[in-house]
């Protein structure tokens, strides 16, 4: 069973359209990365996924059970941190956790007690007083008290210090270790390609690529810069996918599209002095799929 599943997604308000027709499967016990800029439609999708935001045409589907008609009973299964998170501001920390946990009726309180401890939040501090990240840490508590099985986290990652980020990016993959499922938005590349093994990428509305990571990674374009022997020169014919930048007498800059192994292959038949290949570029692939603009897929 997909943890989500949405059939022809749509969304209009007014004359301005927010989804176009949105068909994504994300299957249980995945890192599941929902990325595009600013206003490609991942919040109105995540709403939806909710059951707070009715789609104009199409449905979706949550741990197999339609988001509109079994809404309540799915948001005790789904834990969610919204981008902007925002609190009762003369509570407590705890005072806002046991809020939450009573209107849940989940008893959820050695867990929390376990996240605090991991996240190191005072919880005996006013809201008012906590700071922009402490606020984030308070959020991703409530998310996760109640062991949802399903996991949407909005932006999760704003205002938090590198270490906390770490310990965050640990605990989802454990997350996904139980089998549990993680949703997981972001317009930040890097957040994506270091937490999760498959993206959807939306622009405009529209899913315009659905793919594993590592895949992602193999159309992506490295660097490579080889240096020859004296006298040696680059072997002839030269590989499909090699479109050279500079070549000069013994040196040659290039960027590669392809399986390692063609490049590898070739630079053997080379006399080769020195050789340097990058890690493969994704910001390249990914800056092609926003500004794409016919919508084609970018090989």
């Amino acid at each position: 069973m997909d943890a989500v599943a949405t059939y022809n997604l749509t969304k209009h308000y007014g004359r301005q359209v927010a989804l176009r027709g949105l068909d994504f499967r994300v299957s249980a016990g995945r890192l599941f990365g929902f990325l595009g800029p600013n206003g490609a439609g991942k919040t109105t999708a995540i709403r939806i996924l909710l059951g707070l935001l009715r789609a104009t045409e199409g449905r979706a589907e949550v741990l197999g059970r339609d988001v509109w008609r079994d809404g309540p009973a799915l948001r005790a299964r789904v834990g969610y941190l919204p981008g902007d998170v925002r609190f009762y501001d003369g509570l407590t920390g705890r005072a806002t956790l046991a809020f939450l946990d009573a209107a849940r009726g989940s008893k959820a309180w050695g867990e929390i007690r376990r996240l605090t401890e991991t996240l190191d939040l005072d919880l005996d501090k006013r809201v008012r007083a906590y700071s922009r990240g402490m606020k984030q840490k308070l959020g991703l508590i409530a998310a996760l008290m109640h062991r949802p099985q399903l996991l949407i986290l909005d932006e999760p990652t704003t205002a938090l210090d590198p270490l906390v980020r770490e310990t965050l990016y640990k605990m989802l993959r454990g997350i996904a270790a139980e089998g549990r499922t993680v949703l997981f938005s972001s317009h930040t590349l890097a957040e994506v390609e270091a937490l999760c093994d498959e993206v959807a990428i939306l622009r405009d509305g529209e899913l315009i690529e659905q793919e594993r990571m590592d895949v992602l990674r193999e159309r992506a374009v490295r660097h490579v810069e080889v240096h020859f022997r004296a006298n040696a020169s680059p072997a002839r014919p030269l590989p499909e996918g090699l479109d050279v930048l500079h070549e000069a007498e013994r040196h040659l800059r290039a960027v590669w599209r392809g399986p390692m192994e063609r490049l590898l292959a070739w630079l053997a038949r080379c006399s080769v002095e020195d050789v340097t290949i990058a890690p493969p570029d994704l910001d390249d692939l990914f800056l092609a799929y926003y500004t794409k603009a016919d919508g084609g897929e970018v090989k």
